[in-house]
């Protein structure tokens, strides 16, 4: 060892030619830290003057803040550096010390790659968003050792780019992130599913000549007040049941044009069960109210609820007139309940100050036994709408067509009790000469001016019978790729489940935008 001051006993600067000189080997890994960076923190230590430096570098003894470089100003000599590993000196490291009461700096933590790929590899700058204190960042080497456990290798671009910034360290555990102005690779794609197959009838927006002007999902909400939100009705309804040898299924849309506008839906579906076991009858009822009036949709209701009370009040007598298919007695008996139940809606116009031919709806009903020995259907109601049988995949329009001499439908040909009084069996409509008790209103309101519209039919295995408002009637009638359409959707033996019903009555046609209401009954 030399004197303070002295020259070193090997050539002058050898450490430091050896510090970059790649030409010497390695000696193998060891315990002590000897990477590129302890390397350059020694060196940068010993150039800039700091404790622990090489003698006769320039630092004066006491040039940091007046703590001085002497153990205790005896002995003259400085404190060597206290090694990570007892026993061994840290390589390349100068005789000195640390000065008395200044700790050490703290030795870097050991690399995780093996020192011979540290020092094969070049030092790479760290990215700009780093600050600049941060160590430098060593990347594994081209081809050496396997990645540490839990890092993922990145994968090679599809591309290489034109100008590449070395990536940062990756998280432990999960993907590298991608480098600094560099898109995300995108996830691969899912392969397309194969088309269905061709020979099974596919759900479709809408049929004909070409899209509908409106949109096909609802767009605006009605108008509510805050103390009538009862008043305000759903853009659609659905419903269905399973008795005897017919399932049900029913549903009410609001039309394009209303969705649109934000206006109510004018139609009004009602579907109820009386009476329980075989002696139980269903009433499916519906209605529109007039267009372009205030309050339509509270007449349409109305009117369900007064021909639903009517029917379930008689419903006893209703079953036994279908089990013995007393076609007469059931003709008169519902136009009864039908013009009661239309002059109540006309009385509650007059008690709301509401004018009567403006709170007015068409109302439209049918009748299904719940005892699956008896497959009388039994159809009734005033105004327009349509009443459709599909029988062996073919469209039958049966809807009873009114006229000045005769209000009902043809009798069906092998079903209902022989005439009697009348060639069309009615018994019950005759004048008696009974006078009709005054009216509580002034005026007095009116029956119905629309003919009553009448007809019973015996149900098929595998018939499905289709009972609508005009506002399915008319696309029905008009268009004959929706004819064609619900053919193929509505055929099968098998009843239609909710959803697939709702998909199916909401196909659209180009110039038809009314509300849609439908009952259809499938035979097993």
């Amino acid at each position: 060892m030399s004197q303070q001051g002295g020259r070193p006993a090997r050539r002058d600067d050898d450490w430091w030619r050896q510090l970059y000189d790649d030409s010497t080997e390695d000696t193998g890994p060891s315990s002590a830290p000897d990477s590129l960076d302890d390397r350059f923190a020694s060196a940068r230590n010993t150039v800039a003057g700091r404790p622990g430096g090489r003698p006769g570098s320039g630092a004066e003894p006491g040039a940091e803040g007046g703590d001085g470089d002497d153990d205790g100003g005896a002995t003259g000599t400085r404190r060597p550096q206290e090694p990570s590993v007892p026993g061994q000196r840290a390589p390349h490291a100068p005789p000195g010390g640390p000065p008395a009461g200044r700790p050490a700096p703290a030795a870097p933590a050991p690399p995780t790659e093996p020192p011979r790929a540290a020092q094969a590899a070049p030092r790479v700058p760290a990215p700009p968003s780093e600050p600049p204190e941060a160590p430098p960042v060593t990347p594994p080497a081209p081809a050496g050792p396997p990645p540490a456990p839990g890092l993922t290798p990145p994968a090679p671009p599809a591309e290489p780019p034109a100008a590449t910034t070395p990536p940062g360290p990756p998280a432990a555990g999960g993907e590298p992130p991608a480098p600094p102005g560099e898109p995300p690779q995108a996830a691969p794609r899912t392969p397309a599913q194969p088309p269905p197959d061709s020979a099974a009838p596919v759900s479709v927006d809408y049929v004909g000549s070409g899209p509908p002007t409106y949109d096909p999902e609802p767009t605006a909400l009605p108008t509510a007040e805050p103390d009538e939100l009862g008043d305000l009705v759903p853009d659609t309804v659905l419903d269905g049941a399973r008795y005897g040898a017919c399932t049900l299924r029913a549903v009410s849309l609001r039309g394009d044009s209303a969705r649109y506008r934000g206006e109510p839906r004018r139609d009004a579906l009602l579907t109820a069960r009386f009476g329980s076991g075989e002696q139980a009858l269903l009433l499916v009822a519906m209605a529109t109210g007039a267009r372009a009036t205030p309050g339509a949709h509270l007449a349409a209701a109305e009117a369900c609820r007064w021909i639903g009370r009517a029917v379930g009040r008689s419903h006893q007598r209703l079953v036994e007139d279908l089990r013995a298919a007393r076609r007469g007695d059931l003709k008169s008996g519902l136009h009864r309940l039908t013009d009661r139940s239309l002059g109540r809606l006309r009385a509650s116009a007059a008690e709301q100050g509401a004018d009567p031919e403006e709170y007015t709806a068409t109302l439209r009903c049918l009748l299904l036994p719940a005892d699956p020995d008896c497959r009388t259907r039994v159809f009734f109601g005033v105004g327009d709408g349509g009443l459709f049988r599909l029988r062996d995949g073919e469209w039958q329009d049966i809807e009873p067509r009114p006229s000045a001499a005769a209000t009902t439908g043809a009798p069906v040909v092998g079903f209902g009790s022989p005439p009697a009084e009348t060639p069309e069996g009615d018994r019950l409509t005759l004048d008696f000469g009974i006078p009709t008790p005054p009216s509580p209103y002034e005026p007095a309101p009116q029956p119905p001016r629309e003919p009553f519209r009448f007809r019973a039919s015996v149900a098929r295995p595998g018939d499905a019978l289709v009972m609508c408002t005009e506002g399915l009637a008319g696309p029905l009638r008009g268009e004959a790729a929706l004819c064609a359409y619900l053919a193929r959707r509505w055929s099968g033996r098998a009843a239609p489940g909710l959803a697939a019903f709702l998909a199916d009555a909401q196909v659209r046609v180009k110039g038809y935008a009314d509300d849609r209401t439908a009952a259809a009954v499938w035979e097993a």
